[in-house]
């Protein structure tokens, strides 16, 4: 997770123009994790949330439980958490899930990671979460990757080139490819298939994952249970959201000559893609300077994975 935890990273950033999660995901998770979780309307246990971030995860699911931990390695998205958590049962704290000797055995009945667990070293932190997690308590990791406009399936393919492909998508302009960190992102696009949970600790293993298809842009085949992460956004907010790419940010490094339009430079990688994207859509093209204002549906490839500690 190095270059999110780069002084340099914009945490405020990330925070405004990332997608949240819906009641459905949470809900989904609070009920695999225990129907009957409060004793007498008043919440019990203790979540652990693994790669915070600015903390929405653990702000959202506070109510549901008695005390919160929330992790994260980077220094810049624990000031964020810390800044916009006022809730006295979250505790914010630097660290990672390779390393969580700060917990006692058996002191965790839930540990949650939002798109985070892509990062884990697992030869690391597997042997920590099953001293931490007390029998029958619960995991649940859960991401989201590669967008598509819902109804303009024609923007997947430049999505795609700029930010996967391995030619220039325009001429002079290096993709976002060489800057994902791996295998973190192979890891998320593929569904954290790789990421299994020891059956000596762990057992009723849910994995529920789903991609849309990038060709067509159908969606007639998503479960319901998997099409979580679905948003109306303008896009301009759409934009934003690329920004906060680690990819993006390593690639700015790397061109600090390429300055965005918005800084008065001729163009960034972004700018290079919204225009191809905004350029396929005549009705997009037709709104001139007033294109981020256009409302589109998103949709994201998801995937959920939960366990119960034996």
């Amino acid at each position: 997770m190095s270059i999110f935890s780069r002084s340099s990273f914009s945490s405020a950033g990330y925070a405004a123009f990332r997608p949240t999660y819906p009641p459905a995901l949470f809900n989904r998770i609070l009920n695999y994790h225990d129907a009957n979780r409060r004793s007498n309307g008043v919440p019990t246990g203790r979540l652990l949330d693994l790669g915070c971030g600015h903390g929405l995860v653990a702000r959202a699911l506070a109510p549901s439980f008695a005390s919160v931990v929330a992790l994260d390695p980077s220094t810049g998205m624990v000031e964020q958490a810390k800044k916009l958590t006022s809730n006295p049962w979250i505790e914010v704290r630097q660290g990672t899930a390779e390393d969580l000797s700060f917990l006692e055995n058996g002191s965790v009945d839930c540990v949650v990671a939002g798109q985070a667990a892509h990062w884990f070293n697992f030869s690391e932190a597997w042997p920590e979460l099953a001293r931490v997690v007390k029998r029958g308590g619960t995991l649940a990791f859960w991401g989201y990757k590669d967008h598509v406009i819902v109804g303009q399936p024609q923007t997947s393919a430049i999505y795609d080139r700029f930010v996967y492909g391995q030619a220039e998508p325009a001429p002079g302009v290096e993709s976002l490819a060489r800057f994902w960190e791996l295998p973190g992102r192979d890891i998320l696009r593929d569904s954290f298939r790789s990421v299994v949970p020891p059956g000596t600790d762990w057992q009723n293993v849910v994995r529920i994952a789903w991609d849309p298809d990038r060709v067509t842009g159908d969606l007639s085949d998503a479960p319901e249970e998997a099409l979580w992460q679905r948003k109306t956004l303008k896009l301009g907010e759409l934009e934003s959201y690329v920004r906060t790419f680690s990819a993006f940010h390593g690639w700015q490094a790397a061109h600090p000559e390429r300055k965005s339009q918005a800084n008065g430079g001729e163009g960034d990688v972004i700018d290079l893609m919204f225009e191809e994207v905004v350029e396929a859509v005549p009705a997009w093209k037709t709104k001139g300077d007033e294109w981020r204002d256009v409302e589109v549906d998103v949709v994201w490839g998801t995937v959920v994975l939960m366990a119960k500690r034996r």
